[in-house]
């Protein structure tokens, strides 16, 4: 071989070598950026740990902020509002009773048929809201309200005959009674100016005089004491309801002489619901990571609901969101895809659960999603992987801190199996107990319920635990409601609390 010929050699074995080089440089920085990624998966999973002796402090702080709620009003995160429900369904109702649930931009009205200890029918018609009604004034709003129930009990009834009206009002209220009520703010973009303050069963039951409708208001509740009345008309050992869907909240029966804040205050039962207002619950213990700080940021209502954004259905999509957004920064996980995930809300719990749950071998949904609903083309499936463990590390912490919080609400009640109840009374034998759950996240997401009701033995212990059980309802807001019309008109039979 010439000398132009070992020339060449060498140029084309140093040329090889260069893009050897390159290639190995190439697979190097690959390999970092994903255990860079992987780094960041495992960083999240330690800030979420729900270990049992962690989930037991979360337990203990409920319980005290439950006590300081009882005590006054702002002595705790925790409202712990008076419902003035002192009586729940017991199976002895009978008739036809009406309930609305105005709460967001649908508004519904149902007729609860009761008797012969269930319920019998239940019909019901829901209408939107216009918009421009949730800026106007609050008399044109329940005139609106008041001449589509007047229409739909015409066509159920037709019948002059005073009847009584459940009122779901799924806005901040300050309770005066159990048939009354003003309101404290609007919140899901109505923005009354004229109502905060009023009375808003007063102002209903005008304007359904004024249609020449003859039903009255006899109860105004949350859709939360809808659950708890209708939980328990279908089993007396319901003390307590939780909703976990978008939002979340509790209430509980409690003891009269245990709630400071009213001293005097006298029911017939001696006891009364509690609505806990528990998506604004915060401690110390909870496990709180830089990205929930970020949420925190974003949201209208920064520093509060805390407990809600770590455990309801608006939020448990963002969360994974921004976790995956500074993987896309910091790694190439997702290739040039970093811009498509800094949207907020982007990913929606339901395609979070979609996520969790995709069992295929190549988890093809979940490269389905990435694809149409976050364009992020092309994922390898260690990254699917990725996504998924995510996913599930968001679920298992919501999960296991609201089966904390239940319990919670079950050790103030002295029905939780530890020694001594929070009132400071002995326990005897656990109590079979039930609490009424309802909410999408609870009812439609298996894999959420699975983690709850895991952490619930892991808190309580199996002996215990076998003893409580969480019973899924329907419609709390609609045929619960009816059901303390019932208990609360004027020719009830005496419920029970």
């Amino acid at each position: 071989m010439g000398r132009v010929g070992l020339g060449v050699a060498a140029g084309c074995a140093a040329a090889t070598c260069a893009i050897a080089a390159v290639l190995v440089a190439r697979r190097a920085s690959a390999r970092a950026r994903w255990r860079r990624a992987v780094a960041l998966l495992r960083e999240f999973e330690e800030g979420c740990a729900t270990p049992p002796a962690r989930l037991r402090q979360v337990v203990d702080a409920m319980v005290v902020e439950m006590h300081a709620g009882l005590a006054s009003d702002g002595g705790s995160k925790l409202k712990m509002l008076l419902t003035f429900v002192d009586a729940l369904p017991t199976r002895n109702e009978e008739g036809i009773y009406y309930a609305i649930d105005l709460g967001g931009t649908i508004f519904r009205a149902l007729r609860v048929e009761v008797g012969a200890g269930s319920v019998v029918t239940s019909r019901k018609v829901e209408l939107p809201i216009p918009e421009e009604l949730t800026k106007g004034t609050i008399e044109e709003l329940f005139n609106f309200v008041a001449i589509s129930l007047k229409d739909f009990v015409e066509r159920e009834d037709g019948k002059d005959e005073q009847k009584a009206l459940g009122f779901t009002f799924s806005f901040p209220v300050r309770q005066t009674s159990v048939s009354s009520g003003s309101l404290i703010r609007w919140t899901k973009g109505f923005s009354i100016e004229n109502a905060v303050g009023k009375d808003v069963a007063q102002c209903l039951n005008e304007a359904l005089a004024g249609s020449g409708l003859n039903v009255r208001v006899t109860a105004l509740v949350n859709d939360t004491v809808g659950t708890l009345a209708l939980g328990h008309y279908h089993d007396e050992d319901t003390v307590a309801a939780v909703i976990i869907g978008a939002g979340t909240n509790a209430c509980y029966i409690e003891r009269t002489d245990a709630i400071i804040k009213c001293q005097g205050l006298l029911t017939n039962s001696g006891g009364m619901v509690v609505n806990m207002e528990w998506g604004n619950f915060w401690s110390s213990h909870l496990p709180r990571t830089p990205y929930d700080i970020s949420l925190d940021d974003e949201t209208q209502n920064r520093n509060d609901q805390g407990f809600e954004k770590m455990i309801s259905g608006i939020y448990l999509g963002e969360i994974a969101r921004l976790v995956l957004h500074r993987m896309a920064l910091e790694s190439d996980v997702f290739g040039d895809a970093a811009d498509n995930l800094s949207i907020p809300f982007t990913l929606s719990t339901p395609l979070l659960a979609a996520i969790r749950e995709d069992d295929s071998p190549d988890l093809s949904e979940v490269r389905r999603i990435l694809q149409e609903h976050l364009k992020i083309p092309d994922t390898p499936l260690k990254t699917r992987r990725l996504v998924v463990k995510v996913c599930d590390i968001v679920t298992r912490r919501a999960a296991r801190l609201a089966a904390a919080g239940i319990v919670g609400i079950l050790k103030k009640l002295g029905r939780d199996g530890s020694g001594v109840a929070s009132s400071g009374r002995m326990r005897g034998q656990p109590r079979r107990t039930v609490v009424a759950i309802e909410g999408g996240l609870y009812q439609g997401y298996p894999v959420f319920r699975e983690y709850l009701d895991e952490a619930l033995v892991e808190i309580m212990g199996e002996e215990v635990a076998r003893t409580v059980a969480l019973r899924v309802t329907e419609d709390g807001s609609g045929v619960g409601a009816a059901l303390l019309a019932a208990v609360h008109s004027s020719n009830r039979q005496q419920g029970s609390i």
